[in-house]
């Protein structure tokens, strides 16, 4: 695995967040598409939510004490129970920026971890150390390609009546 490329794009990827929700509205930062999609913001905290509750956490835990359970996640409960619609997106931007930074700071402490260190996991069963840093790093790119789906979508929204084809296709 190659650590310190992961390490470097998790480091820039609170800027990529910040320069693709730069010049959003707060109505625009709230916008879904359909009911099951989550908006701009939405995202956004999730994004601070997990880098407070889930990758991180349970990495350290993996590699310190791989037979200790984990604390059970619920991104989808969280949305509701920390109400994410009613958050601030520049606050919500400097929230996961913080955590990020405290993060990486942790990642860079570690000296030659184990990535083999596997926790069992109840219902995906084996799951290494390594198996968590790397989907940490895809999890970001996922929710990235979240976020410019919205932007194409808030793009055809404000360009209702007119094609947009000429752009390409999503």
């Amino acid at each position: 695995m190659n650590t310190s490329r992961m390490i470097a794009r998790m480091e820039s990827f609170p800027g990529a967040v910040r320069a693709a929700c730069s010049g959003l509205t707060p109505e625009d930062a709230l916008y879904r598409a359909d009911a099951k999609s989550w908006s701009i913001l939405e995202i956004v905290c999730h994004l601070a939510d997990e880098e407070e509750l889930d990758f991180p956490t349970r990495l350290e835990r993996t590699l310190n004490d791989p037979g200790a359970p984990w604390e059970p996640i619920d991104p989808e409960g969280w949305a509701v129970k920390r109400r994410h619609r009613d958050a601030n997106l520049a606050e919500q931007l400097d929230r996961f920026a913080s955590l990020r930074a405290r993060r990486i700071a942790w990642l860079r402490t570690l000296e030659n971890p184990d990535w083999s260190t596997t926790h069992q996991h109840p219902k995906l069963g084996a799951m290494r150390a390594g198996d968590l840093m790397g989907a940490w790093g895809a999890h970001d790119a996922l929710h990235l390609r979240q976020i410019s789906k919205r932007l194409y979508e808030l793009a055809l929204r404000d360009a209702k009546g007119y094609r947009t084809d000429y752009a390409g296709l999503w």
